[in-house]
């Protein structure tokens, strides 16, 4: 019989996540380990003795183990795993929640182990076979009574006092009930041997004719094929997918990816986006660039980045995989600049536009050669090669006649008159004034 290896519980694990703890194990206090394929608990108890919530839910663990002297431990959640018995959680003396959802203890006298662990507050056995038992409930009540909480449902006092009174029925009917449930897993496991010596014929003969369709029809019988929920069951399941996982490998190992096509035959460049990245492209009239701004993860390390620019196209490599933007216009690669933001982590290429480059511009409408004024006149432009000041001739006998703009008193007589005040030829003369020969004139 040959089983995969299961992922066994290494430091490099550990550490990985204890990264809210800065990767310290003496000072842990929470440990995450759900869905690791775990089968057994090993070194917690001397790695993280200041542990005191542990998660190793949906693992592939089997029996309670290795916990013992986690004096601090106050959580520990092992639901979804293949554990059977409820046992060596003694030394776990802050102990205050239990959970075992949906697991295969059947041996329902086991919570005696439990009668230790006096901080007990929480207990879920939900989805086991002794929660099927008839009087589980009132045993569990009974047997523990610094429980507050069994299944999520509050114990009362009332209910306390109705386990106690018939405690030794409900014991006698507990274990009968166990006796025929350890004789179905005997039965349960001799089955699960032989089915299991059969997949290993199968799939030897299966591996000597190599033949796809076959390997897909024991594919869909193994999924159709009934069997009970075991822990068994679970690990049969387990190693199929990683067979199977395995397999798949293999076959990508040896065909070897496609090429990727970043320029056609033609010469044709594309776009491509692979680390899915947010993007903006805008041209800088003002500067005559253009800026591509790439949303880059903020923490990720500009050893991994690349970039290569071309006149026409823009390219950067982000930890191996491309990003590819075709340029609106040709710019200068030489002259061009790429700089990491150290706010936000964006990667900004300035890209000055080249030299020469032919741009459309807003053409405005002819001018007439010929037109014609309102007063009827042909004006010629075709032949004008001076200033747009140049004026137009027009005819002297429609020239304005500015002389009878202010008018006078009478036509003929006196100078002109504005608003009340005459306007004189010779400035008027005080007769206090005297002439001194030796002041400099003014003018």
């Amino acid at each position: 019989m040959v089983h995969t290896c299961l992922s066994p519980v290494t430091e490099e694990l550990v550490r990985r996540r204890a990264e809210h703890n800065d990767g310290e194990l003496f000072s842990l206090e929470e440990l995450s380990l759900h869905q690791q394929d775990i089968q057994m608990i090993q070194h917690l108890e001397h790695w993280c003795r200041q542990l005191r919530i542990l998660y190793l839910q949906n693992n592939l663990i089997s029996t309670i183990e290795n916990v013992g002297k986690l004096k601090k431990l106050e959580y520990l959640n092992l639901a979804l795993n293949n554990i059977e018995l409820i046992e060596n959680l003694e030394g776990c003396e802050s102990l205050q929640k239990l959970d075992l959802t949906i697991n295969f203890v059947g041996h329902l006298s086991s919570v005696q182990s439990l009668t230790h662990n006096i901080h007990l507050r929480e207990l879920f056995l939900v989805g086991n076979p002794c929660a099927d038992f008839q009087g589980y409930r009132e045993y569990v009540v009974s047997t523990l009574p610094q429980l507050q909480f069994l299944d999520g449902t509050e114990i009362s006092r009332s209910e306390r006092l109705r386990a106690a009174q018939g405690l030794d029925q409900i014991r006698a009917l507990v274990h009968r009930q166990e006796e025929e449930y350890v004789k179905r897993r005997e039965r349960e496991k001799e089955e699960e041997a032989k089915k299991e010596e059969g997949e290993n014929d199968e799939s030897g003969g299966a591996e000597q004719k190599q033949q796809t369709q076959q390997e897909e029809q024991a594919e869909l019988d193994f999924w159709q094929t009934p069997c009970s929920f075991s822990p068994e069951s679970r690990l049969a399941a387990h190693r199929h997918l990683e067979k199977r996982r395995m397999a798949q490998d293999k076959d990508a190992q040896k065909k070897p990816p496609p090429p990727r096509t970043l320029i056609t035959a033609d010469g044709r460049v594309l776009n491509a986006n692979e680390p899915k990245l947010d993007f903006c492209l805008t041209e800088d009239e003002e500067n005559n660039t253009i800026v591509l701004d790439l949303a880059v993860y903020r923490h990720l390390d500009t050893s991994l980045i690349d970039v290569d620019i071309q006149p026409n196209y823009a390219r950067v490599l982000v930890k191996g995989k491309v990003f590819q933007m075709v340029l609106p216009t040709e710019v200068k690669p030489d002259a061009s600049t790429a700089q990491r933001s150290q706010s936000t982590g964006h990667l900004v290429l300035t890209m000055p536009r080249a030299e020469g480059e032919i741009r459309v511009k807003k053409q405005k409408p002819p001018v007439p050669k010929h037109r014609t004024t309102a007063a009827g006149e042909h004006v010629d432009y075709s032949s004008r090669t001076g200033s747009a000041h140049e004026s137009l001739e027009v005819d002297s006998s429609r020239r304005v006649d500015f002389t009878n703009i202010v008018q006078r008193p009478h036509s003929r007589e006196g100078p002109l008159e504005t608003r009340g005040t005459t306007v004189q030829s010779e400035p008027s003369v005080s007769p206090e004034f005297v002439d001194d020969p030796d002041v400099p004139p003014l003018m």
